[in-house]
Formats: C-alpha cells, sequence, structure tokens
C-alpha cells in the first residue's frame, strides 16, 4: 500500500515534473544516495534503518568523526565519507598573520562576505593540514575523504560572488617569479600586482592554478600512502569554464582537468536556490552535464573518475519547498552523475515533509534485490 508521501510523488509524476514511475529501471547507474552534515539520527530514532529509507552514505566533517559514529553507520550499512578543510581554517591566523591573502594594494585582504582563505604557499599552513589528512585517514576506517574550500581567498556560494585577487604577498610573487622565469622589478607588492595582472596574466593564472593543484596531487599521495582503498573526492563550485568571465580558473584557481589527475570522485555543488535558479533545478543537470563532456566523464561502469553532485534541499539563499524534492534529486541523480547526496541534513531534520520526500525518491530509485 502506497503512503500518503509516496502519492505526493506520484501527482508530481502524473503531473510530468518528474519521471520516477520507471526510476529504478532509469537511475540504474545510480551508486550512492547521500545526505551531509552527519548521521540523521531522526530517522533511526523512528524506528527506520537507513537502508529502508534508501540511503547508503553519509559525509559529516572530518573533526566530527568517532568510532562510535563509524561503528552506527557501518551497522546500518551506510557508507563514510569525511568532509576535509583544505585553505579555510581561519584560526590558523591567530598566530600566523603572514599566511593571510594580500591583495591588489599589497595589503592584507579582507575576507570577502566574511570568508576568510589562507594563503596557498605558506608552508606552514601547508604542513598543518597535510598533517591532519593523514592523522583523519590514519585513524578512521573511512570509505572517503573529500576536500572542500579548496579554493582562493573568495566567496562564491552566492548568487552574485565577492572574488578578490589575491595572493600577492612577497612569497607568492617572488615563487611566481621564480617558477615561470618571468622577471620582476623590485618595487612595492602593489606595483607588482597591477604589473603582473596587466603584462603577466597568461603566466600568472596557471602558476597559481598549478598551486592548488599540486596541494591536491600530495593529498592524492599521502591517500594512496595511509588509506589507499579510500576514495579522494572534491566539493567545488559548479560553474562551467565560461561562467563569470572564466572565474573558475582566474579567480578561484580551479583546474578542473588538472585535478582530474587525482580526484575519484567530483560533488559539484550545484545549489540552485542559492545560486538564483531557485525555479529552475534544470540547471543542476545542466552543470552536471557540462561536466562530463568536459572531463569526459559518461558515467559509465568502471570510470575511474565519477560525479556525485551535492544538491540543495536546506533553505539556503532562497527556500526550497517540499514540492522541488523530487525534481531536485531527479535532475542531481541523472549521467553522467552516478550517486548525489543531499545539502544538509542539519536543517532537514527540522523539515520532516522534505525528508519524506527525500526517502520517497531514494526508496524508488533504490535497486530491488
Amino acid at each position: 500500500m502506497s503512503t500518503p508521501r509516496f502519492r505526493l510523488v506520484a501527482l508530481l509524476i502524473c503531473c510530468g515534473m518528474i519521471p520516477l514511475a520507471a526510476a529504478q529501471e532509469t537511475r540504474r547507474h545510480v551508486q550512492v544516495r547521500g545526505i551531509y552534515g552527519g548521521i540523521p539520527d531522526e530517522l533511526l530514532e523512528q524506528g527506520q534503518t537507513l537502508d529502508e529509507c534508501g540511503i547508503n552514505a553519509v559525509w559529516m566533517g572530518s573533526g566530527s568523526l568517532s568510532a562510535e559514529r563509524i561503528a552506527v553507520l557501518r551497522q546500518q550499512k551506510a557508507r563514510v565519507y569525511a568532509e576535509f578543510n583544505t585553505l579555510h581554517v581561519a584560526s590558523y591566523l591567530k598566530d600566523h598573520m603572514d599566511a593571510a591573502p594580500v591583495g591588489v594594494d599589497g595589503q592584507i585582504c579582507p575576507p570577502p562576505k566574511g570568508w576568510q582563505g589562507i594563503c596557498p604557499t605558506h608552508p606552514g599552513y601547508r604542513q598543518f593540514r597535510m598533517d591532519d589528512f593523514r592523522r583523519v585517514l590514519r585513524e578512521f576506517d573511512i570509505d572517503g575523504i573529500w576536500l572542500d574550500y579548496h579554493h582562493s581567498h573568495a566567496s562564491w556560494e552566492r548568487d552574485e560572488p565577492d572574488m578578490p585577487d589575491t595572493c600577492f604577498c612577497r612569497r607568492c610573487v617572488t615563487q611566481f617569479a621564480r617558477e615561470t622565469k618571468t622577471d620582476l622589478p623590485d618595487e612595492s607588492l602593489a606595483l607588482l600586482a597591477e604589473r603582473i595582472l596587466s603584462r603577466h596574466a597568461d603566466a600568472w593564472f596557471p602558476w597559481r592554478c598549478q598551486v592548488f593543484t599540486d596541494w591536491v596531487r600530495e593529498f592524492h599521495a599521502i591517500r594512496d600512502q595511509t588509506r589507499p582503498q579510500a576514495l579522494l573526492g572534491t566539493f567545488h563550485c559548479p560553474w562551467t569554464d565560461t561562467d563569470f568571465d572564466g572565474a573558475l580558473r582566474t579567480k578561484l584557481a580551479i583546474d578542473l582537468k588538472a585535478q582530474a589527475r587525482y580526484i575519484d570522485v567530483f560533488s559539484t555543488m550545484p545549489y540552485h536556490a542559492r545560486f538564483g535558479h531557485a525555479a529552475d533545478p534544470a540547471w543542476i543537470s545542466r552543470q552536471t552535464a557540462w561536466l562530463g563532456d568536459y572531463l569526459g566523464i559518461r558515467g559509465a561502469p568502471g570510470e575511474r573518475i565519477r560525479i556525485w553532485p551535492i544538491v540543495q534541499l536546506a533553505d539556503w539563499g532562497e527556500n526550497v519547498p517540499v514540492e522541488q524534492v523530487a525534481s531536485v534529486l531527479d535532475h542531481g541523480t541523472r549521467l553522467p552523475a552516478t550517486g548525489a547526496m543531499v545539502f544538509h541534513w542539519g536543517s532537514l531534520r527540522r523539515q520532516q515533509e522534505k525528508v519524506a520526500a527525500m526517502v520517497d525518491f531514494y526508496r524508488a530509485i533504490k535497486p530491488s534485490l
């Protein structure tokens, strides 16, 4: 007998909003049906199992990991993935102000919209993050670890991003000149920043991307040494290479093709309501399709690189109505995506109608035995 919740989803099917009637057949490629934000205790307290809810994966911050929480998820037959903060540990600056990004004026750049990044060439900070990355992989029995905030000093998770040009500290400028064989005069950082952006941009932007990619290379090497069976994933900006005048590379220092040599799973963050597409959930699948074309990922069995988007069900920016949940998950699980997770349990736990709609969708696409 169908539940009232499933009849709601069925109504969406009849309206042509989502093809759930054939979901089990059309979504056989979906390997992961996940939740981001920790264990959904509320479902367990209701006497349900995650498997019964169609959920087979949970993401949580690396600082929230514990042997007890992992044991709970293992008992629930769920995969356990950690989120790892790379370039956004703002507390590091309390004792290391030389790690603060420098702007085009030669001064420390204020955090755009309150988002504090770190200079990517600071050796102490990099060692700090690599050591913690190794510790997490060594201490916890996890199925994978996802890089988060691996981009420059910029606030892009909004419909109007704030992305200052950085970092022009003496260390970055000197390293750039040395590694690209660019002759720079002995002048102030402000004048050097202007010179670099106006005369050496063709060298500066690729070099900057390479710095961030080299972090990924080292994370990959540590994973291979410490827990080689774990997946290395990344949460990252869902834009195309032309959105915001190519800001993926020129502002955020994200070179997707270069990072793809080291990444197993790309988890784009197409938060449609947050990013100005509240009435257009199809934007999610369009961005996923672009990424697949750009990286040559089809979602076929056996492909090394996978795409598992994290899609927005929680209210952030504009609200996501319960009537839109099935459509969001529909677009989030279309090929070349082979998995998806929802953002985020911390908010959804207070919106049980949305949780019910999510569970209905996940149940519908869960492969039958």
